[in-house]
């Protein structure tokens, strides 16, 4: 083990849901490792993931200005060391950006760990020369850390928890007794992960018709046209997406019922929050490492692969269907996740 009067770098700038899903193991390392001190580098919207771990320097590139390009990292570079001696990396991201700043701390003396993001077993997954459960993204955070001299437990949620603030402001909204409160995100970054969106519908229909329900909707910014126009076709719905900030969607989600998503973003938060999450697959599969953490395999609603040999066709949703049909949602019937519903007592 290193000396543990050290400073770590750890550095992991995106995706949202990859950002998120950090908050499992700088938890349980703050806790575990109180006398070092840790420095995040990560984007500035997501910094409320992090509001309730103590002792969490974070720093917040400007990828647009001061560190933009070659020249900027070399920027970003200075800036780090700037507060106080960095003692080791931390990289969680192993993309382009981060393999420079690695490789300048190193002409400085600085060790590191990288994430190995098993992209050959991936492939396999994809290719079909496999289709065992791979490592989850979280464990393979973990295992960076223990080659860095830094093994944490795996600890129990919630992973990401609201301020006091942010559950302040949305404690007015679930004031109705009797409703069943679910969290809907609809939809996904790509087509190969998202259910067409008159499947949703029917289903929110189905549910609707047998309980007393609100439905509350969640999505990205750029997704909220899509969104107003789905929520004038569901009447017991209310639009989270561009109304509330991070904090307070997290806040929410702490407090819903269970919530309804596509691998996505919303996914994460909402499985960290310590909320029931049902997801929706179709060219993705949670085999490839990336499933809601530490929910029941049977949360994961898909078509099986014995039968549809196609799937998953892809690890992060890029691509088209090359069937052309898109059978692994197509064939998700909402009757069928109703169905799921119904049978895992969720509802």
């Amino acid at each position: 083990m290193k000396n543990i009067d050290m400073h770590l770098l750890v550095i992991r700038t995106s995706a949202m849901g990859d950002v998120a899903l950090t908050t499992t193991v700088i938890r349980g390392l703050r806790k575990q490792y109180p006398e070092i001190d840790i420095t995040l580098v990560t984007r500035s919207n997501f910094a409320p993931f992090f509001y309730s771990i103590g002792r969490l320097e974070l720093f917040f590139p400007d990828f647009n200005n001061r560190h933009k390009g070659l020249n900027g990292l070399f920027n970003l570079f200075r800036d780090l060391r700037k507060p106080k001696k960095i003692d080791y990396i931390i990289d969680l991201h192993d993309v382009l950006r981060s393999k420079i700043l690695r490789w300048l701390f190193k002409l400085s003396g600085v060790p590191s760990s990288v994430i190995d993001k098993g992209r050959a077993e991936r492939r396999m997954v994809i290719t079909g020369k496999n289709k065992l459960q791979l490592r989850h993204s979280v464990e393979r955070y973990y295992d960076v850390f223990a080659k860095a001299g830094f093994p944490v437990l795996l600890e129990n949620g919630p992973w990401i928890l609201p301020s006091e603030e942010a559950k302040k402001r949305v404690s007015g909204l679930m004031n109705e007794n009797g409703l069943l409160h679910i969290g809907v995100a609809p939809y996904a970054k790509h087509d190969l992960k998202t259910w067409p969106e008159k499947n949703m519908i029917r289903l929110l229909e189905l549910i609707a018709g047998q309980y007393k329900v609100r439905f509350w909707l969640f999505g990205g910014k750029e997704e909220t046209e899509q969104l107003i126009s789905f929520q004038n076709r569901i009447p017991e719905s209310v639009l989270i997406a561009g109304t509330l900030g991070l904090d307070e969607e997290i806040a929410l989600m702490a407090r819903l019922n269970f919530m309804i998503a596509m691998d996505s973003s919303n996914m994460h938060m909402a499985a960290l929050s310590g909320t029931r999450t049902i997801s929706i697959w179709g060219g993705t599969d949670p085999l490839t490492g990336f499933g809601a953490w530490r929910q029941p395999d049977i949360f994961a609603i898909k078509i099986p692969i014995e039968e549809l040999k196609c799937r998953p066709c892809t690890v992060f949703g890029k691509g088209k269907c090359r069937r052309g049909d898109l059978a692994c949602m197509n064939w998700l019937t909402p009757e069928i996740v109703f169905d799921s519903l119904v049978n895992l007592k969720i509802i």
